[in-house]
């Protein structure tokens, strides 16, 4: 584990597989019940972006719910030669309009390697007409983090967070 657990390395006996295997194994984490998802990063120049689901419907309602102020994406490259997934960190500013999320970037934007936890519950009465909790919830980041560095170590490859300089 890096500084900060930041980074996570591979055991020596597992196997190296491909970057295109690596790649694969990411993608595996994409699920409906999962609130984050993992894109191709052609566009931003990197491999894949892992982020909150954010601006999908079905989930931007129990964000908006939650008042989540603060959004972060990793974005991801690999480096073939040292069999190593290179992640960078950065967070946004959301504002809600009507109930639907406008993501912004502001002067509270951050790069680098963070962990965070946002959480909260509600009460209200509830269809019993008794007092009760309406929504809990809990984001953090190590919900993202933790399942990519996991397959990347699971691949033969070490997980590098970076903090300062290029991806």
């Amino acid at each position: 584990m890096g500084l900060f657990g930041f980074g996570k390395k591979s055991d020596k006996n597992t196997p190296v597989l491909s970057a295109d295997e690596v790649r694969q194994r990411l993608l595996t984490l994409n699920r409906e019940t999962a609130p984050y998802q993992i894109i191709d990063g052609a566009a931003q120049n990197v491999d894949l972006i892992a982020e909150w689901k954010i601006v999908d419907a079905k989930w931007y309602e129990l964000f908006a719910k939650a008042n989540l102020t603060k959004v972060f994406r990793i974005y991801m490259k690999f480096d073939d030669t040292k069999k190593q997934v290179r992640g960078k960190d950065e967070e946004f500013t959301v504002e809600w309009r009507a109930g639907v999320p406008s993501l912004s970037i502001s002067a509270t934007k951050f790069q680098g390697q963070m962990t965070s936890v946002e959480f909260g519950a509600a009460y209200a009465f509830t269809e019993e007409l008794k007092p009760g909790v309406v929504y809990n919830y809990r984001f953090s980041t190590s919900e993202i983090k933790k399942p990519i560095q996991e397959i990347v170590t699971a691949c033969g490859w070490d997980y590098k967070g970076v903090a300062f300089g290029k991806l």
